[in-house]
């Protein structure tokens, strides 16, 4: 499931194609072909993320709201647009550029009362600049349930998949089975304050890195990750092999329906490093 990076570079990337331009909407699929009709020829006004939820803004209290799941794909290109494929949930097209959304757990048209409703049940983002860690923070600090399983809980901070809860906890000497309550407010600040850099640049470079500069593989003289994921990480999807810093083998285990990473000795039980 794209993490909370993808879906802001998804609205970027609708904003810069489509954003106050009129637009043809078809659902080539027919599951959507209500919704698409009824902004078909409408304006894309605005574009917007939280968390793992898109919204397509066409006012007259009309949203497009888009959750791409597990298996939902968003793909971009330049007119003219080739004939789409039955798959296709959703094609908006102008003159210039054409999008094609396959396979999405949601794609809705709801109202204003609607998209606030799924704001509200949703934790702070730390891609949105009016949210902040504190909301967050009131509910970890009461919490016995483990950090790594409250960074993925999108009611308590949204957005945060299974590579930044890995990667986040490394980089600051976490064990991810401590309990919420056991963090300092210390702790969390520069958890979430490093959030907030790590996934503007997951943004800006479109893929998640996560190694500091000193141990990039220039750096370190090691070899570069090669993963389908993409990307320089600490311990994501590198179980069995050695830690970067410290050479413990990095472990994984299945902690709240995901696979865990981390590395014991960086990472040891009962503190911080």
């Amino acid at each position: 499931m794209p993490e909370g990076h993808t879906i802001h570079r998804l609205a970027a990337d609708y904003a810069e194609r489509f954003q106050g331009q009129q637009v043809r909407a078809t659902s080539p699929q027919g599951k959507f072909s209500d919704g698409a009709a009824l902004v078909d020829h409408q304006v894309l006004e605005t574009t917007e993320a939280h968390g793992k939820h898109l919204f397509l803004g066409f006012g007259m209290d009309r949203w497009i709201h888009i959750h791409l799941g597990l298996f939902g794909k968003l793909g971009f290109g330049t007119a003219p647009a080739p004939p789409p494929t039955d798959t296709v949930r959703l094609r908006l097209a102008n003159t210039g550029f054409y999008a094609d959304l396959r396979g999405p757990t949601t794609c809705a048209l709801i109202t204003d009362a609607e998209k606030h409703a799924i704001h509200d049940r949703l934790g702070p983002d730390p891609l949105r600049p009016e949210d902040d860690g504190g909301r967050a923070w009131q509910r970890i600090s009461r919490s016995r349930t483990t950090i790594a399983a409250l960074l993925l809980d999108q009611k308590i901070i949204a957005g945060v998949g299974n590579v930044y809860r890995a990667e986040v906890l490394f980089r600051h000497g976490i064990d991810p089975y401590r309990a919420g309550r056991d963090l300092t407010r210390t702790q969390w600040d520069a958890i979430w304050s490093d959030l907030v850099a790590l996934m503007r640049e997951g943004v800006r470079h479109n893929r998640i890195d996560t190694v500091r500069p000193e141990h990039t593989p220039e750096a370190m003289g090691r070899p570069p990750r090669v993963d389908d994921h993409g990307g320089e990480v600490y311990v994501y999807r590198r179980a069995l092999q050695d830690c970067h810093i410290c050479g413990t083998e990095i472990r994984t285990a299945g902690l709240a329906a995901r696979n865990l990473f981390w590395c014991p000795g960086c990472q040891p039980t009962g503190g911080a490093a």
